[in-house]
């Protein structure tokens, strides 16, 4: 079966040269040319990704990709922003509000073919539970809710570990700091996002040499190396 990708711009020549691509890759591809379009298409067409422009009549990309976030029937779809605006503002705001990966025009064909690829199994891995998630010299065990570095077990509150896991299911993937305390927190309304810079500290240096792997996106959040 293959995957179907909506790519969402109101340049037809544009949607046209991302069709291409994607269809001699193997994937199945539907547009959309409006954010109004955008927002039926993902609810209806079942995508297995959104490829965003941010510069759209009626709707712009930001705030469609800020509403297929609050639908539980797309909030985990996987969404690339693809657009001319290329400061950084820009994009920092695109991966605040939920977007996944970010690219901008001009771009290669080959790189966003290679990013959509990346981006779908990541989130086909993220689908599939998992007991045991490893990087390096680090182990996390899901069952036995126990971390090791080295082999050594490393004492993690109910708090420090599921942020872990949670990034480690995210592998690659910047998390903003509103995702995280909606996520693991469970805050439906955002609070003082230093909560979350105050636990990654912490969960920093009980990891020691682990630590590494936990990389802080400056003004959006943290993200788990890939290894």
């Amino acid at each position: 079966m293959k995957f179907k990708i909506l790519v969402v711009d109101d340049e037809p020549d544009v949607i046209e040269l991302v069709r291409f691509n994607l269809e001699n890759a193997g994937f199945d591809v539907i547009s959309a040319e409006s954010g109004d379009e955008a927002l039926a298409k993902a609810r209806q067409g079942s995508p297995d990704a959104v490829i965003l422009d941010i510069m759209l009549p009626e709707i712009d990309g930001l705030e469609v990709c800020k509403l297929l976030r609050r639908d539980a029937a797309t909030e985990r779809l996987p969404i690339i922003m693809l657009t001319s605006k290329a400061g950084e503002v820009d994009r920092i705001l695109g991966l605040e509000i939920g977007a996944d990966d970010y690219l901008t025009k001009p771009f290669s064909p080959r790189e966003l073919v290679l990013r959509v690829k990346k981006l779908l199994q990541r989130s086909k891995e993220e689908s599939v539970p998992r007991d045991r998630y490893e990087a390096g010299f680090l182990l996390l065990d899901m069952s036995k809710h126990r971390v090791t570095v080295r082999g050594r077990a490393v004492e993690l509150t109910a708090t420090e570990f599921k942020l872990l896991a949670l990034l480690m299911q995210r592998r690659g993937r910047v998390q903003s700091r509103d995702q995280l305390l909606q996520e693991v927190w469970g805050y439906e309304r955002l609070i003082d996002t230093r909560t979350v810079d105050t636990h990654m500290r912490r969960l920093r240096e009980k990891l020691g040499d682990a630590a590494q792997y936990l990389e802080t996106v400056r003004n959006v959040g943290y993200r788990f190396a890939e290894t």
